[in-house]
């Protein structure tokens, strides 16, 4: 009898809330998207949207919250809830930028990794070790870890040049670089503004256009995850602590141990992230620069319903909601409101087909104002666009709440020996 077994009851016993979209229904809807975006982009005028930079700003800016999200996923797979992400981040960026700004700015992503990784270590011991309630832990890792980095300041950051108790000294770049030849070619097509074609050429010129030598590991890491959690003995064992830790542990499966890597590697990624935040996404550290930036890591996670693939559209969602602060914010956001508004309108539609007659009209009816908000107004208050990755935070995961299945024994208290 293998580990294998462990698994079996997932496969079994899928549920309502575990339905997946297949590939091809998935790269339908992403096609979709994307033509009703160029076909908005063409009626408002807001070539802004779709541009590479916008993009190029949006992968960048995705980035620390897909890694926050990766180790959400790392801790919960193992049936850890890990609130503390933001803390572990936060841990990373003062961590990265006091080693960074000394030492050089690879050394400062690494000390950001070691940053997050103690924050785990402290949720790893109050939640596996002491069984103290994970939602109580995470929030008291945020509060530490912020309290911490503001005292470490002023006894660090205070006297050295260029810094402040709320301000590291800058630290050197990790460089960018775009790819030779691809990355000009797709700027030239994205400036023609043809419908479609423009559009994916400024989507993927985005990919390859002033990349820090982070951000490719960051992307990578996407896929090694999936490898390693559903590829391997590790990662089969690891997941079957989230799903049935008594069932694995009868099977030999040394629970404790997993729980704890699973944890620690979860505050590892954050503290990656936060690091990408004090050395690539800004040259220093500041006070509140993860801006609840673990939380909508957490919510990507939640958007991807536990699994890397969904997890990384969820934070490619949010960092291009997030970009819109810093590249045409109101008139981008205003073209947006018309493509909502026709999404809703496809949304009303698919509720009706399923004889969901009373979501069908609330969503009819929420259509119905964003083209009148869209009609009546010539762009938005810039408030609006400042709290738009927040309302899409919350709009994603309240529409996508009835197709979640999180693993089963997620959060759930768990001692050696009580399956016997």
């Amino acid at each position: 009898m293998s580990t294998a077994t462990v698994a079996k009851p997932q496969a079994q016993q899928p549920g309502k809330g575990s339905r997946r979209f297949s590939l091809p229904v998935l790269l339908l809807i992403i096609a979709g998207v994307l033509i009703l975006t160029s076909a908005v982009r063409l009626i408002t005028g807001a070539d802004g949207i779709t541009s590479t930079g916008q993009m190029s700003t949006a992968l960048r800016l995705a980035v620390p919250i897909g890694l926050a999200g990766l180790g959400g996923l790392w801790s919960e797979r193992a049936g850890v809830v890990n609130i503390g992400l933001e803390g572990m981040m936060i841990l990373g960026t003062w961590f990265g930028a006091w080693a960074g700004y000394q030492w050089g700015p690879w050394t400062g992503v690494a000390f950001g990794i070691i940053g997050g990784v103690l924050g785990g270590i402290l949720h790893a011991i109050a939640t596996v070790t002491f069984n103290v309630n994970h939602i109580v832990s995470g929030v008291a890792i945020n509060i530490l870890a912020l309290g911490t980095t503001r005292y470490l300041s002023k006894f660090t950051f205070e006297n050295a040049p260029q810094g402040s108790s709320k301000q590291s000294p800058p630290i050197d770049s990790l460089g960018t670089f775009d790819i030779p030849g691809l990355s000009s070619g797709l700027d030239t097509l994205n400036g023609q503004h043809w419908f479609l074609i423009s559009d994916i050429a400024g989507l993927l010129g985005g990919l390859v256009t002033d990349l820090s030598p982070l951000t490719v590991v960051a992307v990578a890491l996407v896929p090694v995850t999936w490898w390693v959690l559903w590829r391997t003995s590790f990662g089969l064992r690891l997941r079957s602590c989230g799903e049935n830790p008594m069932a694995a542990e009868s099977l030999g499966v040394n629970v404790y141990k997993y729980k704890y890597l699973a944890v620690i590697i979860s505050g590892g990624f954050a503290g990656l992230g936060g690091a990408f935040l004090s050395i690539v996404a800004s040259n220093v550290y500041l006070d509140g620069q993860t801006a609840g930036r673990g939380y909508i890591g957490l919510a990507a996670m939640i958007f991807g319903n536990w699994m890397p693939g969904g997890l990384a559209l969820g934070a490619g969602l949010f960092g291009y909601t997030d970009s819109l602060n810093l590249r045409g914010g109101t008139t981008n956001v205003h073209a947006l409101i018309l493509l909502i508004a026709i999404l809703l309108v496809f949304g009303a539609a698919y509720l009706a087909w399923k004889k969901r007659l009373v979501p069908a009209l609330i969503t009819a009816a929420v259509s119905a104002l964003m083209f009148v908000w869209y009609a009546t107004t010539s762009d938005v208050p810039k408030q609006v666009v400042s709290a738009t990755p927040y309302i899409v935070t919350l709009l994603v995961l309240s529409l996508s709440a009835q197709h979640l299945r999180m693993p089963k024994a997620d959060g759930m208290p768990y001692r050696r020996g009580q399956g016997k």
